[in-house]
């Protein structure tokens, strides 16, 4: 193990660590500057920090099951779009201090008993 590796695993820049190779091949192919790459480097490290931390609440939350907008039966209602529903995901409604309001008729509620059955 190179004294870099250590360096890196004793400031915990695991993330930077894992990229870092790729890192320096594109800095060199793409000619980077000093700033440019550490730059890169840093936001690796970024990334790592926050998908963890991510992984972490998630774990916390103690969630049966995550669902995914991506899986979602978009076919059982076509009147619902898309789009729309990815825009509200990105959450840009909250930074830009907008409210969102949701018409429709009412429903009953729906209780899940499990992750692959639901009954209203």
């Amino acid at each position: 193990m190179s004294t870099l590796e250590n360096t890196l695993k004793q400031l915990r820049l695991s993330g930077l660590l894992q990229t870092l190779d790729v890192r320096l091949q594109e800095a060199v192919a793409n000619r980077l500057g000093h700033a440019e790459f550490l730059e890169l480097i840093c936001q690796d490290e970024i990334n790592v920090r926050q998908q963890r931390l991510m992984e972490r609440r998630t774990k916390a939350a103690d969630f049966r099951g995550l669902k995914m907008l991506e899986d979602f039966d978009w076919s059982f209602n076509p009147a619902i779009h898309r789009k729309d529903i990815f825009d509200l995901a990105t959450g840009n409604f909250i930074r830009q201090a907008k409210d969102v309001l949701f018409l429709g008729p009412p429903s009953p509620p729906i209780y899940c008993y499990s992750d692959v059955s639901c009954s209203s």
